[in-house]
């Protein structure tokens, strides 16, 4: 294992961050604290609870996934397109690090980011709404687990991507609208049965379903299903980032 080149490719990600602190920490922290501060403060001091636990309280599992999602997807997505673009992607290929090297070095900057970012947000909550954390180890399991999967799925986009507008056509138009439908602002025991199968096809709801039973203890999917799901689909993208590098895909040419 080539420790050297994960930490240089690790440290020139991580530097982007602290250059662009601004775009990459401020605008997500202040984006989502406007949701704390009128679903959570404002409207939810109007509404009645939801399986015990305050609506303001209830959204910030949701909140804090979609934010979590849409910055581990956009980091790890630019962070590989950009050598693309460039044409520095050559050179990455060409240096004496392996695969496996290369998309530990991305992928892991992007998670460090996401994850850094998760934590920050449920820190910027609490000065909103208050909260509880019954089982940490589990919000930290899941926080941590997540922000590797979608950031392995960001590396895909990104090789995927050969125009920057590609760069944001799946976090806006599929992941955005999955995570405000799969549970965020509601449960999904609210919804008529048939809506509540077919809420069931919408992976996000596993994964907010989880996070949230971190926080409270109540889900609307058993907790040892949103695991499995997670794993399946962190699964799913480590077997098609392989096959990307095993067959080149959009890297030799």
């Amino acid at each position: 294992m080539n420790i050297y080149g994960i930490r240089a490719i690790y440290k020139f990600e991580m530097a982007r961050m602290w250059r662009t602190l601004m775009q990459s920490v401020a605008s997500p922290v202040i984006s989502t604290t406007l949701y704390f501060v009128v679903f959570g403060s404002a409207i939810g001091s109007r509404m009645g609870d939801i399986d015990g636990i305050s609506y303001g309280a209830f959204i910030i599992p949701g909140l804090v996934m979609l934010s979590l999602l849409m910055q581990s997807i956009s980091n790890a997505s630019f962070g590989i397109y950009m050598p693309k673009f460039s044409g520095t992607i050559y050179e990455v290929l060409s240096a004496p690090v392996s695969y496996l090297e290369v998309v530990i070095g991305y992928v892991g900057a992007a998670a460090t980011k996401s994850t850094m970012l998760g934590i920050i947000i449920l820190l910027t909550a609490r000065l909103f709404v208050p909260y509880e954390v019954m089982h940490p180890f589990w919000m930290l399991a899941f926080l941590v687990l997540t922000a590797i999967t979608f950031s392995l799925f960001g590396f895909i986009i990104g090789i995927w991507a050969d125009g920057f507008e590609k760069l944001q056509v799946i976090p806006l138009m599929i992941v955005t609208p999955l995570v405000f439908l799969g549970g965020t602002f509601y449960s999904i025991d609210m919804l008529p049965d048939i809506w509540q199968k077919i809420t069931l096809l919408n992976p996000v709801v596993y994964l907010i379903s989880g996070f949230r039973w971190a926080f409270y203890g109540v889900s609307d999917i058993h907790i040892g299903v949103s695991v499995a799901m997670i794993v399946f689909f962190l699964l799913a993208c480590m077997t098609t980032i392989w096959w990307i590098f095993k067959t080149g895909y959009r890297l030799r040419s």
